[in-house]
């Protein structure tokens, strides 16, 4: 997809749109540590979600993959660019939503993310560009390396943290105490 002037510039509006109401929503720009890492591995610790990429990084490729895919099952007939703009407001509004209170509050009490206060400005438009990247990867791929790809995705963060984004939303929607211990380190 070659995306015209109007699409990028709709999408970078829609980008600095969610960036300014975070900032209205007290989040901070960047890492209260006072710096800026391209990538954060710890995921038990305050940073997490303050820079640039995380392990989550993976989680909003795969957001990226899903999108495309169920805007091409619903919107069919929209051109790319207009399910594209779909698909960065929806990731926009989530990183929106993510970030108040209620969201925050529920990763703390149900998943593993006991320090988590939210993402960063500079974590959440990462964020959205790693859902961008996964929607252009969907576009380019076909149907079975994408499934292929979102699987592996699952099954290498869960091997490496014991979290993913299959188990992050059984845990925001329905949390479990045996998955909890078990990311906890437990049997």
């Amino acid at each position: 997809m070659r995306a015209g002037r109007p699409v990028i510039v709709a999408a970078i509006a829609l980008v600095a749109a969610a960036a300014v109401i975070e900032l209205t929503m007290g989040r901070e720009v960047m890492c209260r540590c006072g710096y800026v890492k391209l990538w954060h591995g710890v995921v038990n610790s305050a940073e997490n979600s303050q820079h640039v990429t995380d392990w989550y990084t993976f989680s909003h490729v795969i957001h990226g993959i899903g999108f495309y895919a169920l805007l091409w099952l619903v919107a069919r007939r929209a051109s790319m660019g207009t399910r594209f703009l779909a698909a960065v407001l929806l990731e926009a509004s989530w990183e929106v939503f993510e970030n108040t209170p209620f969201v925050i509050d529920r990763y703390r009490t149900a998943t593993i993310a006991l320090d988590y206060y939210g993402d960063s400005v500079v974590n959440s438009v990462s964020d959205i560009a790693a859902m961008m990247s996964g929607f252009f990867i969907a576009r380019r791929l076909p149907v079975w390396a994408s499934v292929v790809l979102v699987v592996s995705l699952e099954v290498f963060v869960v091997l490496m943290i014991r979290d993913n984004l299959t188990l992050n939303i059984v845990m925001l929607l329905y949390p479990l105490d045996a998955i909890r211990r078990w990311q906890s380190g437990g049997p």
